[in-house]
């Protein structure tokens, strides 16, 4: 028998506080990459805003307004009793092109990190290349 890993804030989410982009933008991005990438389907609930706020231990509006954001997007709905899930149209994941353009703003916050610590192209790649095959 095969067992599901429940979905919880911890291992669906990872915020830096000292980033200079806002914590529920962090949330929204997570949540696309993850709807994206086919880690969540269509109907798959997301933990509450009072239980991600504490794991996090970020305040719930901020929780909250980044489940707006994406309900408003069409990523999100609301369903009575259960709470938040992912919208019924996202029964499989986004082309490779589409996830790539997702990956993209992230990428560029590293390139411009990369040219402000001087690091060469070559470095940055190497290390990028490193970190993906240690996972």
């Amino acid at each position: 028998m095969t067992t599901v890993s429940p979905i919880t804030p911890a291992t669906l989410f990872s915020v830096t506080t000292g980033s200079g982009e806002p914590i529920y933008r962090q949330l929204v991005a997570q949540v696309r990459r993850l709807v994206a990438g086919g880690h969540l389907a269509a109907g798959d609930e997301l933990p509450s805003v009072r239980e991600t706020a504490q794991v996090l231990a970020v305040n719930p509006m901020t929780v909250s307004k980044a489940y707006s954001q994406l309900e408003a997007a069409g990523v999100l709905e609301r369903r009575r009793g259960v709470g938040m899930v992912v919208a019924a149209q996202h029964t499989r994941a986004q082309t490779r092109t589409e996830r790539s353009e997702l990956l993209r703003p992230t990428l560029e916050r590293a390139a411009t990190e990369a040219t402000q610590l001087e690091i060469e192209a070559a470095t940055a790649l190497t290390l990028f290349e490193k970190i993906l095959k240690g996972r």
